[in-house]
């Protein structure tokens, strides 16, 4: 009698392991790699079902069946200050979902460095084993304000706010932000991107008489944007604006205290792309219906 079992090698292990998690795909994907101090750090999962037969992932605010696992630059698992909540989630045979979150509400990222960040996905009740995506790396950085004012919030006297205007070059482009900071404590409330920007021609910045902050900024050299932000850290929206026969766009503050786009023509792309569409569904018409 062999008193010996055939012991498989380490190399089939690893790989039936492997090909059973292989039946899960799991993708991680971040907006970009470099982030400002209270910027939005948006993280999209994306979970694959190659098993042939659906999957149903169950989990609540407690007990979520993502889990993001964030470490510090000094390689210290970060403790979750928020979970998300995706509920219950059925994803068919062969099909892909996507779920989206901000990792600046889940974690802390107030220490200005390097991150690192992979997601976990809790297999569907009853089963054991779990699916982990590769691991991102990004950073989280300050950098000096191109502009910067404090203000009142208004209906709180005790509480004043630093707006702030910031230049990011990454690379060849270069980034405005708008942060929003308490101004007796310093921390930030909020940093809000706003896009690229043609310094050649300075931003202008304006408060107005509720205390929002306006930017008009160089997008293209065809568009200027005009962003708005208030006291609270609340983005406002942007728009979009052209060049007119009187000339460049320019923020004017008028006698009631507001502040307007003067000189521009108001761009809706929205609209634009419309007339675009029903421009080219006409010229696509054959000739003989003209006849």
């Amino acid at each position: 009698m062999n008193r010996f079992r055939p012991i498989l090698p380490l190399a089939i292990l690893l790989g039936l392991a492997s090909g059973a998690l292989s039946q899960v795909s799991v993708t991680l994907k971040l907006g970009k790699r470099n982030y400002l101090h209270g910027e939005a750090v948006p993280a999209e999962v994306s979970i694959t079902n190659m098993t042939g037969q659906e999957l149903t992932f169950v989990g609540s605010a407690k007990h979520p069946w993502i889990d993001f696992i964030v470490k510090s630059n000094r390689g210290v698992p970060m403790t979750p200050v928020g979970q998300p909540a995706f509920g219950t989630v059925k994803i068919p045979a062969g099909k892909t979902v996507a779920r989206a979150v901000d990792l600046n509400k889940l974690f802390s990222l107030n220490e200005l460095g390097n991150y690192s960040v992979y997601a976990l996905i809790r297999p569907p009740s009853g089963k054991s084993g779990g699916y982990q995506s590769q691991r991102k790396l990004f950073t989280v950085s300050t950098a000096k304000p191109y502009w910067s004012q404090v203000v009142g919030v208004p209906g709180r006297r005790s509480e004043t706010r630093e707006f702030r205007l910031i230049q990011f070059t990454a690379g060849r482009k270069v980034e405005l932000y708008i942060q929003v900071a308490d101004a007796k404590s310093g921390r930030i409330m909020k940093t809000h991107g706003i896009g690229e920007s043609l310094m050649f021609r300075k931003p202008t910045i304006l408060v107005d008489g509720a205390n929002q902050m306006h930017v008009l900024y160089l997008v293209t050299p065809e568009f200027w944007g005009h962003a708005k932000v208030d006291p609270n850290g609340k983005f406002l929206g942007r728009d979009l604006y052209r060049a007119s026969d009187f000339g460049d766009p320019a923020l004017v503050k008028l006698e009631d205290g507001s502040v307007r786009t003067s000189g521009g023509v108001f761009y809706d792309p929205k609209a634009e792309a419309e007339r675009r569409a029903k421009n080219r569904k006409a010229s696509d018409r054959p000739a003989f219906i003209y006849e």
